[in-house]
């Protein structure tokens, strides 16, 4: 079975509330999910309740959402669960986790309360993805990757086959452009 053909069958057993289909997103999905967690969390107990705490939440939105992409779906479910805890646990202090990821565009993307007084944050999703567009491919990706699934700057040097140095340089340059961007769209940063 192709990946396509995978999901819609996983989908399938969720809307028939088959509990093997939580089963199913383990074996499919349970190592990315699990990897997803643990860059944010770095604690692999941590990760595995984010997971489990995921699983329930696929459990209980299909039906009634049927997702494009299981593993997208699933991805963003396991990536706020973890920010939430991330942040329960780490109120005040920064850590190697999603602390340094939030540290690095804390300059270019405005905070809570700022982006809650200048724009709505559709706006601010919208206003992020046209300038997702106007970037190269591999900066996107490696802007994606960093940012969304939380890959340290020594994968990303691996995956591209680059410099760590060379990496942090285009997420530098690329989270000036971001800031440059907004700010030329009215956002506060």
């Amino acid at each position: 079975m192709d990946n396509n053909a995978t999901e819609k069958w996983i989908i399938t057993l969720f809307q028939k509330r088959d509990e093997s289909a939580i089963e199913m997103t383990d074996v499919h999905y349970g190592s990315f999910s699990r990897k997803l967690s643990f860059r944010i969390l770095r604690s692999h107990e941590d990760a595995e309740e984010c997971v489990n705490d995921s699983y329930m939440k696929l459990w209980t939105t299909i039906p009634p959402t049927i997702p494009d992409s299981l593993k997208a779906y699933l991805g963003r479910i396991v990536r706020n669960v973890s920010l939430t805890l991330f942040r329960k646990k780490h109120a005040e202090k920064r850590d190697d986790g999603a602390g340094v990821l939030l540290s690095e565009l804390e300059d270019c993307i405005p905070s809570d309360n700022n982006v809650e007084l200048a724009v709505e944050h559709m706006q601010l999703v919208q206003l992020l993805e046209q300038w997702l567009k106007s970037e190269k491919e591999e900066n996107r990706n490696l802007f994606v990757l960093r940012y969304w699934y939380g890959e340290s700057p020594e994968e990303l040097a691996n995956r591209y086959h680059i410099s760590v140095g060379k990496v942090a340089d285009r997420l530098y340059r690329m989270r000036g452009r971001l800031k440059a961007y907004l700010e030329g769209e009215g956002v506060s940063v």
